[in-house]
């Protein structure tokens, strides 16, 4: 399961939101892997690579819905502190939101 902060939910609803920046000890999700958002439902993970924070660019913070690598940045220092945590690495999480199906009540 993957956690946000409200203000993103409709921006992955909307397919605007299709990655996220998180940082672990070790990795804990695999691309192809499936994966839940409450608020939001199933998603798909497309790939998840080690980044270095401070490699980010302005390209790689808009899927991420942020308009600079500095905002990203300082985002991140928000939620896990400034300084980073030692011993923390950064991925980059790719995702698609899956189809919502309907449920057995939705469809009869």
């Amino acid at each position: 399961m993957l956690l946000f902060k409200k203000r993103f939910l409709e921006a992955i609803r909307r397919g605007q939101k299709t990655q996220t920046i998180r940082l672990w000890k070790r990795r804990f999700m695999r691309a192809g892997q499936r994966s839940y958002i409450p608020g939001v439902g199933h998603i798909r993970i497309l790939s998840i690579d080690e980044v270095r924070l401070e490699d980010l660019t302005d390209a790689d913070a808009i899927p991420d819905g942020f308009a600079t690598a500095e905002e990203l940045r300082a985002e991140i220092a928000q939620l896990y502190g400034d300084p980073l945590p030692p011993g923390y690495r950064a991925y980059r999480i790719v995702f698609q939101l899956e189809p919502r199906t309907p449920s057995a009540e939705e469809s009869s």
